[in-house]
Parts: C-alpha cells; sequence; structure tokens
C-alpha cells in the first residue's frame, strides 16, 4: 500500500486545467515520489516522477520563467 501526501493544488488561468503535486511514499520499499497530476475537463495526466527528475524539471521550468521576466 501507498500513503499519498497533498503537497500542492492550483488551477491554471489560460487553459483551465487543475494541477495537484503529491508525494507518494510506497510503504513496502520505502521510495518516495511526486504525483503530477494534471485534469483537463474529465480527462487525467499522471506522472510519477523521481527526486533527480524533479530538479531536473523544476531547474528547466525556473530558467524559463526566469527569461519571460525580461520581455
Amino acid at each position: 500500500m501507498s500513503e499519498i501526501i497533498p503537497l500542492h493544488s492550483f488551477k491554471v488561468p489560460l487553459g483551465g486545467q487543475e494541477i495537484d503535486l503529491q508525494q507518494i511514499v510506497h510503504v513496502e520499499g520505502g521510495m518516495s515520489l511526486m504525483r503530477i497530476r494534471i485534469r483537463e475537463a474529465r480527462r487525467f495526466t499522471i506522472f510519477d516522477i523521481d527526486p533527480a527528475t524533479a530538479r531536473l524539471w523544476a531547474t528547466a521550468m525556473t530558467q524559463w520563467a526566469d527569461g519571460q521576466d525580461n520581455k
């Protein structure tokens, strides 16, 4: 069995997608992942990512966002 811990939820202003960030802790192996759930109307897209991938994704998104501040 896995434990699901809510981290953050928000709605995208332009597309209306609902994004939920959760921590998934697998009790058996102790592995911890971040679950990203994107809801678009009735459709869900779910990613379970490890800490290294989360770090890469966060860095890429931050670099992009920081570059938009100058425009």
